[in-house]
């Protein structure tokens, strides 16, 4: 049965006797809404549809300045709060890990457990397992060392996301491989890929100028391999590459809280 455990204390919550939730003004209200606070929402919705990518800075950089014109310097500290995690346990597959507590649950998505950011679509984490009836996975050093782990990483990969679109390209690297030994005395690969995808924009053109090609999407793909219980587990974290210059390191404290337990019989 899977539960979930908060990890660490809920985020802080504004206690301004005039700034509570139900009492922040909204732009479209009738009788004089805050001026200061409505462009500053405006703006940031402009940059969350531009740019998608940095949230946080951007989010933290408007409570800033909203707060600091209307509390002064007391009050920046809490827009510049870190993000906090809470713990998914799975005692009935037997894995744990930690993930960021704004992330929600999506259900359906085919993987065992599935979370993703719900601002940046594209940045999510998924666990997959082998089958105990076809595999009898004794360690993960059966799959090789972390370079031929990795080999086979970036191929499931690029199986996966195979498109039968005209026109489409795609780049992928291995960026990293390692091994580590985690607090549970068991070892564990790390493999990091990245893939790019081209496209035409105009695949059935006859003339070659006119299929230009344009970049649909950047991503840095993070696995984290764990064998117990004589299957093969697999935490995945998918991010957009430029996501991932803001995020990384949240993203790295997810891989290493990836753990596999013994099922209890």
């Amino acid at each position: 049965m899977a539960r979930i455990l908060d990890s660490f204390p809920p985020p802080l919550q504004l206690t301004h006797p005039t700034l509570s939730r139900s009492t922040w003004p909204r732009c479209s209200m009738p009788i004089s809404p805050n001026p200061t606070f409505c462009s500053s929402i405006s703006h940031y919705n402009q940059l969350t549809k531009a740019f998608a990518v940095p949230r946080r800075n951007a989010m933290a950089l408007i409570l800033s300045s909203y707060m600091f014109s209307e509390f002064g310097f007391d009050n920046l500290a809490f827009a510049q709060q870190s993000v906090g995690f809470r713990e998914y346990i799975d005692q009935f597959d037997g894995y744990s890990f930690k993930y960021p507590q704004n992330w929600i649950q999506v259900r359906g998505a085919g993987a065992d457990i599935f979370f993703r950011d719900p601002f940046v679509l594209d940045e999510n984490l998924s666990v997959e397992l082998s089958s105990p009836s076809s595999s009898r996975y004794k360690s993960v050093e059966d799959l090789g060392p972390p370079q031929e782990a990795g080999k086979k990483v970036l191929k499931q990969y690029l199986t996966e996301f195979m498109s039968t679109r005209l026109g489409v390209r795609r780049e992928s690297n291995i960026l990293s491989t390692s091994s580590r030994v985690a607090d549970d005395g068991k070892l564990y690969y790390q493999v990091e890929v990245n893939i790019k995808s081209y496209a035409n924009n105009n695949e059935l053109a006859v003339m070659p100028r006119e299929r230009v090609v344009r970049l649909e999407w950047d991503r840095r793909y993070l696995s984290v391999l764990g064998v117990e219980n004589n299957q093969l587990y697999e935490l995945r974290l998918q991010t957009p590459e430029n996501v991932f210059v803001e995020e990384e390191n949240d993203l790295r404290k997810v891989m290493d809280s990836f753990r596999v337990n013994k099922i209890a019989v």
